[in-house]
């Protein structure tokens, strides 16, 4: 296992279980103890966990991890989710995509469709984001017109932030919102770790006629800090075919329509 791999484990085990042994995770790793101790050393070094005696305990950040450390999560369930909710963005739509790592997997989907200059040559779709990794990626497609929200930039999810989100969305109509959150609740609705991240995205889905969510199955029946908007905003969920029966019973039973890709 490479090293991103591990450190991306060793934090997601940390994430749910709180704090990990050195002895366990090499075991669970499949690798050595020292090999773990030098990772978790690392990790440590750049304020990802706090060491212990024997191992490490989550630090402050840990609930919310940087977004490079997201990627290698559900990779192969978050590219079938993004070629599901791509399809269903037509040519010539304006659609908001919030930051993340299945919304970047979805704007890469709607840059490289087979039709992407259409007859004309021109524009053919016009994205709203206020997710500037995901605006560098789309710049050098002259297909798609890019708008981005101004605000200030958070490094865990390069998301920008803030009352100047609002103040750009606030004068916009989308035909699309397609949002990735961290939860995704039948009664609690959709939901985010960090507060200001939640407004952005909530300013996002309130100015569009179709909210689309994109969640893993990981990521259904569990709660958040910071709500981005109720069940009854959203209108798709696309989601991968792991996700639970009796969670997806309850979230079509609401008159949403879930994708299991």
């Amino acid at each position: 296992m490479a090293a991103h791999s591990r450190w991306t484990r060793l934090l997601e085990i940390l994430s749910e279980e709180g704090q990990l042994d050195v002895l366990d995770a090499a075991e669970r790793l499949g690798c050595s103890a020292a090999t773990i101790r030098r990772d978790l050393d690392e990790l440590a070094r750049q304020n990802l966990l706090t060491r212990t005696r024997g191992g490490a305990v989550v630090s402050a950040v840990a609930y919310d991890l940087p977004l490079r450390y997201k990627v290698g999560r559900k990779a192969d369930e978050k590219q079938r989710i993004a070629k599901a909710a791509a399809a269903l963005i037509p040519s010539g739509s304006s659609v908001g995509i919030n930051g993340g790592t299945t919304t970047s997997e979805v704007a890469r989907e709607l840059a490289l469709r087979a039709d992407p200059a259409g007859e004309s040559g021109g524009t053919t779709l016009t994205v709203v984001t206020n997710a500037i990794n995901i605006a560098n990626e789309l710049a050098v497609r002259p297909h798609v017109k890019i708008v981005v929200t101004g605000g200030v930039a958070r490094p865990n999810s390069y998301e920008l932030v803030g009352p100047l989100v609002n103040c750009v969305l606030h004068n916009l109509a989308l035909d699309y919102t397609i949002l990735g959150v961290d939860a995704v609740h039948p009664r609690l609705g959709a939901a985010t770790h960090d507060e200001s991240e939640a407004g952005a995205n909530r300013a996002l889905a309130e100015c569009a006629s179709t909210v689309i969510v994109v969640a893993d199955s990981s990521k259904l029946g569990r709660r958040a800090f910071a709500l981005v908007c109720e069940m009854s905003a959203v209108s798709v969920l696309v989601t991968d075919k792991d996700a639970p029966a009796e969670i997806v019973e309850e979230i079509s039973s609401r008159g949403i329509d879930v994708l299991r890709v």
